[in-house]
Formats: C-alpha cells, structure tokens, sequence
C-alpha cells in the first residue's frame, strides 16, 4: 500500500491528483516544522504549512508544483517501509543550498496522519524561516 501512497503523493506535486491535499490529508493530520516549535494539528493547517512550503520551493509562484520542472526541487533519495516513507530533498533559493527530509506516515485508510520536516544547513533552515513566515503572511490575507 506504501507504494500506491507515494504514488499518490507524487501525482499531487505534479498537480495531477483530482482533490490534492484534500485526497492525501487525514482529518486528524499533524505537521512538524523544522521552524515551528509546536505541531501543527489539523487538515487545515497542514495544508496550510505544505501549500506555503510548495510556494516557496516553486519562488513564490502558486502555479508551479515543488516537484515540477519548473522549479529546482527535487526528490533524490525514497525509504519506504510499512506505513511510513523517508523522502530526502534538494533545492536551491536564493542562491542558497537546501538539503532535508519529509517523514510521512500513512494510516491504514492511505492518508497521511504526520508529515515531519528535518532540514540543514543552519544557513538553509534561517532562510527558509524567514521565506515560510513571509509567505504564511501572504497567504493568510
């Protein structure tokens, strides 16, 4: 089921997945960020965080998908195992190397109940700090 999952993820980078997040999420889902403190609990406010992660991946541009060719965001390395996948990131903004990993756990209905992001360097996570808040900001307007 793992494989049919990340399946499902990958269409939804590439914007090709009738319903989106709203297809992927659990009701009950929880994000932790490498920049927030607390965990982020809720449908709403994964997609929130996800949506805001995909904008600043793509520059800010809402019609490019991360994982499209049009932006530099790509996959480079897939754990898969039972229900959770291990997904290490690349990228680039503003110059700047972003190298990190999506931890996402699945439950037995295949939607995604935590989805945790660990990033590096220190330079990359104080970037993306300040490009999350202010595209957060945005998209709360």
């Amino acid at each position: 089921m793992i494989e049919q999952n990340m399946k499902n993820w990958h269409l939804h980078l590439k914007g090709e997945l009738p319903g989106g997040l709203d297809e992927l999420l659990a009701d009950d889902c929880v994000f932790f960020s490498p920049i927030v403190f607390t965990p982020q609990k809720g449908k709403d406010l994964t997609k929130l965080y996800l949506g805001a992660a995909g904008n600043t991946f793509s520059g800010g541009n809402k019609d490019k998908a991360p994982g499209s060719a049009k932006s530099d965001f790509r996959y480079t390395k897939e754990v898969l195992c039972g229900d959770h996948a291990v997904l290490e990131f690349e990228s680039e903004i503003d110059g700047k190397y972003v190298n990190g990993v999506d931890i996402i756990t699945f439950n037995k209905e295949g939607k995604i109940v935590e989805f945790k992001v660990m990033l590096r360097p220190l330079q990359a996570i104080n970037l993306m700090h300040e490009k999350m808040k202010a595209m957060l900001e945005e998209m709360q307007k």
